[in-house]
């Protein structure tokens, strides 16, 4: 059997460092912390990152990747059901890099280049919002006056990005564990789709309310 190549420090650093954050929220964590789960030296963690901004921003720039990859998909949402599969998908990325939304006021006050950077994805997000929107308009499965659009747009956007919190809010001992994550991210689609409800065609609405109700089940 051909032995797999021991995986790069610097990417362990990042898996421990994400899980870390995601478990007890990046404001709680150290790099004393970081390398003592890694069972490396401060120096070794210090030569790969030599500041904790630069762990944030490495993390930040691979859920950027993702997220610019997976929001090109939603020029292909033609029913609710494609939305459903991409909400449902959008949120499984931001819950793998959940500290970034846990702490995200927090963390924009820090850090001057999540800050411009974030205000990117915001833009991409809602440009991606507007693409579902459209796809769905054309394949007849809603009717939306295009003055209602943009704000429709605006308001998913807002519920995708602080849902998080507000699970986190409703329940701060157990929202952010791994054992809520599918209730709270099925939670989470079911509430930025249901923004659409009085746009939807009947047909889309009623499947809405069926993938809704099963999903809850």
């Amino acid at each position: 059997m051909v032995k797999k190549a021991p995986r790069r420090t610097a990417e362990r650093i990042l898996e421990v460092t994400l899980e870390l954050f995601n478990r007890f929220g990046e404001p709680n964590v150290s790099t004393t912390l970081i390398s003592a789960e890694l069972r490396i030296s401060p120096g070794n963690l210090y030569y790969h990152y030599p500041a904790k901004d630069e762990l944030i921003n490495a993390l930040f720039d691979r859920y950027e990747r993702s997220l610019t990859e997976l929001l090109g998909a939603s020029g292909g949402v033609r029913n609710v059901e494609d939305a459903w599969f991409f909400m449902h998908t959008l949120f499984e990325l931001i819950w793998q890099y959940r500290f970034l939304y846990r702490d995200l006021n927090d963390l924009l006050s820090k850090n001057r280049r999540l800050e411009k950077h974030f205000q990117v994805v915001l833009h991409n997000k809602t440009h991606a919002v507007r693409n579902l929107l459209d796809g769905m308009a054309r394949a007849g499965a809603l009717q939306i006056d295009a003055r209602e659009l943009e704000p429709t747009a605006t308001s998913m956007v807002v519920v995708l990005t602080y849902w998080l919190s507000f699970e986190y809010v409703r329940d701060p001992r157990r929202a952010l564990e791994p054992e809520s994550a599918q209730a709270a991210l099925l939670r989470g689609a079911h509430h930025v789709l249901n923004l659409l409800m009085p746009y939807l065609e009947p047909g889309q609405r009623a499947h809405l309310l069926q993938l809704a109700s099963a999903y809850s089940q």
